[in-house]
């Protein structure tokens, strides 16, 4: 873990290999399988995404309830994933965002350059996501990219991108950005790790596997969000996806 923290520190971002140890993926496999037929099918509609309305086997996103589930609350709040959060932020977190995520085969879209700190608005921005790879992550199925060092140079502007629908990206994502550009190649068990102004990206996923994570975002007990902020974001954004429905 402090090795971790001395690369995260410097770059933004981490690989920490091996967190969860082949006994103990078998036993999220079985946790994470249970979840999903019994809690899954009470979670709203509207807290499912699928790439393809329609098609099951286009899920790409769900949000774990932890509370309803023993295994997963300690996963999440009380475990080890907990203390590295605040080794990384230098002091106590707040638990704030626990999902499943996938780039499914063959149609998982291309994720774009954007930083996380952009949707929390916080101030400061002191987070950290951390991904659990449940899937070998490589380039053909749409690894994580991160731009070293970027974390340092504080939040770029944000806009929407007209060939991903509503997906907000980096307006001026550049050939300097591309050269600092490195491409994480993970094993099931791995962990991935982000600060919240780190630009990230994703290439589409075109091949014949899943690439699922589960995402740990923890905020520092430090940052305060502004809520303000973050409803206008989120009417204007509504107002968006209304007008483009009209269309």
């Amino acid at each position: 873990m402090q090795s971790a923290k001395e690369t995260f520190d410097r770059d933004g971002f981490a690989v920490l290999p091996g967190f969860l140890s082949h006994q103990d993926m078998e036993e999220l496999t079985r946790q994470l399988a249970r979840y999903m037929a019994e809690v899954l099918p009470k979670v709203s509609a509207g807290s499912l995404f699928f790439e393809i309305k329609g098609r099951p086997d286009t899920l790409r996103q769900f949000p774990i309830r932890s509370e309803e589930n023993a295994y997963f609350e300690q996963l999440y709040t009380g475990g080890r994933l907990r203390q590295l959060a605040e080794l990384l932020l230098d002091g106590p977190v707040i638990p704030k965002s626990f999902q499943w995520l996938n780039k499914p085969a063959r149609f998982g879209k291309e994720t774009p350059p954007h930083q996380d700190g952009f949707y929390h608005m916080l101030d400061p921005n002191e987070a950290v996501s951390i991904w659990l790879a449940l899937d070998a992550m490589d380039q053909e199925n749409g690894c994580m990219r991160w731009v070293r060092g970027s974390h340092r140079r504080g939040l770029r502007t944000h806009g929407r991108i007209p060939s991903l629908g509503f997906a907000q990206g980096i307006a001026d994502f550049n050939t300097d950005d591309q050269e600092q550009e490195v491409a994480t190649i993970v094993k099931p068990g791995d962990l991935l790790i982000c600060h919240s102004l780190t630009i990230q990206r994703a290439d589409a996923n075109s091949s014949a596997r899943n690439r699922r994570t589960l995402q740990f975002v923890y905020f520092s007990a430090r940052a305060r969000e502004d809520a303000k902020r973050k409803e206008e974001y989120r009417k204007r954004l509504c107002e968006e996806i209304a007008q483009g429905s009209r269309r």
